[in-house]
């Protein structure tokens, strides 16, 4: 009996640790994009040299979400639906991203920021938080040096400040190869010129071998309330780099977000929606 005893607790054991390293391994891999909640009004609005697709949900204090590079807003499903219980909130493609145009113009995370501020003004919305995630929370830095204005606060998850911040090892990782195949699947269904993936990238591409190229003196200036985020298993951003980068902007928080790589709202939406939470609580 006791035998049996001991076999049943080893066997419920190894269970045990299976489950759990399952549980820490979700970093690993990409979940599909949730399917978005049904916007109050969405369009495109004319902004600078382009056209750019928008869309707001709910009522109350607003909050930006800006996706990463290459992607588009439908990567928000699990915080529109959650932040649009108690907020106003607003998402939209980056230029040349998802439904929005671009032009022969150069990308430029300033160009892009700007996009954002004149979003910002054709919606008649005053300030925001701006919660961004990789080129979303590089525009909201860039908002915060350029508009502070046009900040309550800026919640930044996986951003650099230079370009040495990346990983060169970022292209061998499988799980963010996984994540380009399925932004440029994306392309193909959103975009006004859905044969154009490989140009767009290529054109994109271009502002990332330079960009963003900031020095301590620039993020010394920054007055904004910054909170930044980055997963501990993040694949494209190094972890001393954003430790850096928290050093040196004046009153920045520092938040490592557990078992979760450069895709953190998708991996664990939960822990990534009180991680905003906090930070639009001042905690």
């Amino acid at each position: 009996m006791r035998r049996m005893t001991i076999g049943i607790v080893a066997v419920l054991s190894l269970f045990v640790t299976m489950a759990s390293a399952h549980s820490a391994e979700r970093w690993a891999s990409l979940p599909a994009f949730p399917p978005m909640p049904q916007p109050k009004t969405s369009g495109m609005a004319d902004v600078n040299d382009i056209r750019m697709y928008y869309a707001e949900y709910g009522a109350g204090d607003p909050i930006l979400f800006i996706h990463g590079g290459l992607g588009n807003a439908d990567v928000w499903g699990h915080q529109v639906a959650d932040f649009a219980k108690d907020h106003l909130v607003i998402v939209a493609d980056s230029r040349g991203h998802g439904r929005s145009t671009r032009s022969q113009q150069p990308f430029g995370y300033d160009l892009m920021t700007s996009d954002y501020v004149a979003l910002l003004d054709y919606l008649k919305i005053d300030k925001v938080t701006l919660v961004g995630w990789s080129d979303g929370g590089i525009i909201g830095i860039d908002m915060a040096m350029k508009h502070p204005g046009k900040l309550t606060r800026v919640i930044a998850q996986a951003a650099n400040v230079t370009t040495d911040g990346v990983k060169p090892d970022v292209m061998n990782n499988k799980t963010f190869n996984d994540y380009i195949n399925v932004a440029g699947d994306y392309y193909k269904k959103l975009s006004p010129t859905p044969n154009e993936y490989d140009a767009f990238v290529n054109q994109i591409s271009q502002m990332w071998a330079t960009q963003p190229a900031w020095t301590a003196a620039d993020l010394g200036k920054i007055s904004v309330p910054l909170t930044l985020a980055i997963g501990d298993h993040d694949e494209a951003v190094k972890l001393d780099h954003t430790q850096m980068m928290a050093k040196e902007i004046p009153g920045a928080k520092l938040v490592i977000l557990k078992d979760a790589s450069h895709f953190a709202m998708l991996q664990d939406p939960e822990g990534y929606d009180a991680m905003i939470r906090d930070a639009m609580a001042g905690r």
